[in-house]
């Protein structure tokens, strides 16, 4: 029988809560994870992850990260950064830094700080999708009307396959969703 997550990494998570609490932060359960808040923004959240138990800085692009610990969690991830554990003993080694982190990222948020994120607009419309916007004027207009979100949700869907005749054929699968109105990921109304 596997172990939920939550359930793996409990005596992780509990370590990480302890230090993030000594931190004098404000912890919530937010997207059912311990999360961490100072003047209720975001600080920090505990992720139970299959292979191993993240603290997640909302804002840690911030951070100066001088032990070069903080990762991001994905290609696209433009604010956030992590740190992964698989023990307690890894956590309990880097138990200063994090409070030192923690501390940090409490004063971007007292200070007021925010991450420039790039515009969903910034982001480059791949050729196969561009070639059936130029092709239909219908289509098109579709695709204007979406939110800046969904539009960059198709072009990150599209441009993430590596060969020329995916992506084309992923551009045209999109065509119906385009139309309805939906943004890549989000389900049929």
């Amino acid at each position: 029988m596997q172990v939920p997550y939550a359930e793996k990494w409990q005596k992780e998570t509990d370590k990480l809560r302890e230090i993030a609490l000594g931190c004098d932060l404000i912890e919530e359960v937010k997207w059912g994870k311990p999360c961490f808040t100072f003047l209720k923004k975001n600080v920090a959240i505990v992720v139970p992850l299959k292979e191993t138990c993240a603290l997640a800085f909302f804002k840690g692009a911030l951070l100066k990260d001088p032990r070069h610990i903080l990762k991001k969690a994905g290609e696209h991830t433009q604010a956030g950064r992590w740190v992964k554990f698989t023990s307690i003993k890894e956590i309990t080694a880097l138990q200063s830094s994090l409070r030192s982190y923690l501390c940090e990222a409490i004063e971007l948020e007292r200070a007021g700080r925010k991450v420039e994120l790039r515009k969903p607009s910034e982001y480059t419309i791949p050729v196969e999708l561009q070639a059936l916007l130029n092709k239909d004027a219908g289509l098109k207009a579709c695709f204007d009307a979406l939110t800046p979100g969904r539009r960059k949700s198709y072009a990150f869907h599209i441009s993430s396959a590596k060969q020329a005749k995916t992506r084309a054929a992923r551009a045209e699968r999109c065509v119906p969703m385009i139309q309805s109105g939906r943004g890549f990921n989000e389900l049929p109304r």
